[in-house]
């Protein structure tokens, strides 16, 4: 049954692109005809991703922040999201529920204080155990050459901003995109190139 129904949602996709229509999920992406007349599926990118990171190092997480951005992802940092009176411990918890994918940004700095980044890294941890394993969600980067928590190596691969900025945030890109395009592919009910 479900492949019947994958059978006959593709061909009307098919019939729509070949009249010309425009079929958008909206925040997934676009379905299209490529130059052989294959129906494709182009991501919009505009994966949410929660910034995590100590105050002293907002500098740095801004321009990632930014950098993401032009990427075409929707990333949430509280400095650029919270709102005057909003109840922001939860506001946070809830960005983070939300989120495709969390990025712990670890320095020398975050990694030896207390505080409210250790409580977003422990809160990320805890919603990612109901994430499907073989998705990613929490990704660790080190904007310096700190040494990252045991429970998080033990695990999980972890990319660096320096000395390279450039190189690690293509890398970042990369892995999000991928992961991204991952998961449209496994909602849809039939094959699509993406």
């Amino acid at each position: 049954m479900k492949e019947a129904g994958g059978k006959a949602l593709l061909q009307l996709i098919e019939r729509c692109l070949r009249e010309g229509a425009a079929i958008d999920i909206d925040g997934m992406g676009t379905f299209e005809l490529d130059s052989n007349q294959q129906i494709v599926f182009k991501s919009t990118g505009k994966g949410r991703v929660f910034l995590a990171y100590a105050q002293e190092d907002c500098g740095e997480v801004k321009r990632l922040h930014d950098t993401l951005q032009r990427a075409g992802f929707n990333p949430w940092m509280d400095k650029e999201k919270l709102l005057p009176g909003q109840n922001w411990p939860r506001a946070i918890e809830r960005a983070i529920e939300v989120s495709d994918f969390f990025v712990g940004c670890f320095s020398r700095r975050s990694v030896s204080k207390r505080g409210y980044f250790q409580s977003e890294l422990a809160y990320a941890l805890d919603v990612s155990t109901r994430v499907p394993a073989e998705q990613m969600f929490f990704v660790p980067v080190r904007l310096d050459n700190c040494e990252l928590p045991r429970q998080i190596t033990a695990t999980t691969h972890y990319v660096d901003l320096f000395p390279n900025w450039d190189k690690g945030m293509k890398k970042l890109v990369k892995s999000l995109r991928s992961q991204q395009n991952d998961r449209v592919s496994n909602i849809l009910p039939f094959p699509v190139n993406t």
